[in-house]
């Protein structure tokens, strides 16, 4: 078994050179969207950026075309992600951007206005609540944080998951889906509200304000 960052960044690596997939402990298989991450934001991403106020984090920028979308905007952002590969592409389009745990240490804590939760990054850790929690104590009061969800038909699980590729498989890692139709049960937990969810070209997301 190779580590999930590992096999996450081959797959970076080489977006066309073959599917790359996500296989949850019960055997679901998620198709990895790769080849969307390493190009530039579509018009999905815009829309859905427009919502925001700056300053952003972005959790698990992976190779940075939010930030970097949102830099064309005149939208400073700060990108945190474990994959020194992602980082060191989302760096090449001149994003803002550490190596490091959400959970860990981050710059101007308390002070950002918004949050990026997107492409199922509300899955890290396998605790969407704890997760949830963590990135709301990071926001200035009123801040917001866009989530992209699971679509509303979805179950919501807490499981384990690992990637796998052509040549490579990792190892299993905690990971989480969380259903449209499930996030204010969650954001009730979290003491957040939900001001509004939507669909947008087959895509799912979230709008949560802070206290």
């Amino acid at each position: 078994m190779t580590s999930a960052l590992g096999v996450y960044a081959q797959a970076l690596a080489a977006p066309a050179s073959g599917e790359a997939v996500a296989r949850l402990r019960d055997g679901t298989l998620r198709s990895l969207a790769v080849g969307r991450w390493v190009a530039g934001a579509d018009v999905v991403d815009e829309h859905a950026l427009a919502r925001l106020d700056g300053p952003v984090l972005d959790v698990g920028c992976g190779p940075g075309r939010h930030l970097h979308a949102l830099a064309r905007r005149g939208v400073f952002g700060l990108g945190v992600d474990l994959c020194p590969a992602a980082v060191a592409l989302a760096r090449g389009r001149g994003a803002n951007v550490i190596v490091g745990s959400i959970f860990g240490e981050v710059p101007h804590a308390g002070r950002w206005a918004s949050a990026l939760l997107l492409d199922g990054n509300i899955g890290i850790g396998g605790r969407p609540a704890r997760l949830l929690g963590r990135v709301v104590a990071l926001l200035a009061p009123g801040g917001a944080i866009l989530v992209e969800l699971a679509a509303p038909e979805t179950d919501t699980v807490e499981t384990l998951a690992r990637i796998e590729t052509a040549s490579m498989v990792s190892d299993w890692f905690a990971w989480a889906e969380v259903s449209a139709a499930s996030i204010g049960e969650l954001a009730d937990r979290v003491g957040v509200r939900v001001s509004d969810v939507w669909s947008d070209r087959g895509r799912w997301f979230a709008l949560v304000v802070a206290p």
